[in-house]
């Protein structure tokens, strides 16, 4: 639960203006709205990057601010926009998420991340190298092996955070059915999003603006009922591609 946050990261200016969100276990939500509406900066809150400066978020009703960082960062598995991955080969980037994991648990994890029988295609399997930051993987390549990583991790909690935003339409696709299947899995699952095609399916969609939340619901409740959602769905959809 998010109650009553306000943030700023200086003095003179406001970020989050009494953002409360309510994140039931095992739900999906996600976290729309323009930018520099705060979306962001409520991952880095909870993730405990920066700490609040009134209000509070908790997690089974217990303060972020009262567990250490390590212990709340390894209940929470993250995919960015941008994910780095490290010189080595794909199986060693994936195990990063779960060292010590066995090789079985690191197939499973790429099976569920999309990704497996595209790396078993590969002539070195995976023991192929990504390159310096996977320069070597395509943009889906990188985000999917991200996602292996974190589901080897297994965090209770799943933050994807604009984690679509920098791919072609068809890898924004098939991370998309990533999302929406492992999201089903009991898992708590948080998305920041700029598009919205991204989240349509989430349990609950909360519409930021100014550092304040302005609308909630579900995707049809928030299209039935004419909004800043409703304006922003038309803006995406109406030129017929979803804008960056």
């Amino acid at each position: 639960e998010i109650k009553d946050v306000q943030f700023a990261y200086k003095k003179d200016r406001n970020i989050l203006k009494g953002v409360t969100i309510d994140i039931p276990s095992h739900t999906s939500v996600a976290l729309v709205g323009a930018s520099g509406s705060g979306k962001s900066t409520v991952s880095k809150l909870l993730l405990r990057l920066y700490d609040v400066d009134q209000g509070g978020i908790t997690i089974d009703g217990t303060n972020i601010r009262d567990i250490t960082q390590a212990s709340l960062r390894g209940h929470i598995g993250v995919v960015a926009q941008d994910s780095i991955l490290f010189n080595e080969s794909i199986f060693d980037n994936i195990l990063y998420g779960k060292p010590g994991a066995s090789k079985e648990e690191v197939y499973e994890a790429a099976k569920l991340a999309s990704i497996h029988t595209l790396i078993e295609g590969l002539p070195q399997g995976y023991d192929t190298e990504v390159g310096e930051r996977g320069v070597k993987l395509s943009g889906g390549e990188k985000q999917r092996v991200a996602i292996a990583r974190m589901l080897l991790k297994n965090p209770p909690i799943l933050l994807f955070d604009e984690a679509t935003a920098s791919l072609d339409t068809k890898s924004e696709q098939e991370i998309q059915d990533a999302i929406k299947t492992i999201s089903k899995g009991g898992k708590t699952t948080i998305a920041i999003a700029h598009r919205l095609s991204t989240i349509v399916d989430f349990d609950k969609i909360v519409v930021l603006d100014q550092g304040q939340v302005i609308e909630q619901g579900t995707h049809e409740e928030l299209m039935n009922a004419p909004g800043p959602y409703q304006k922003l769905w038309a803006s995406q959809s109406g030129s017929g591609h979803q804008s960056d």
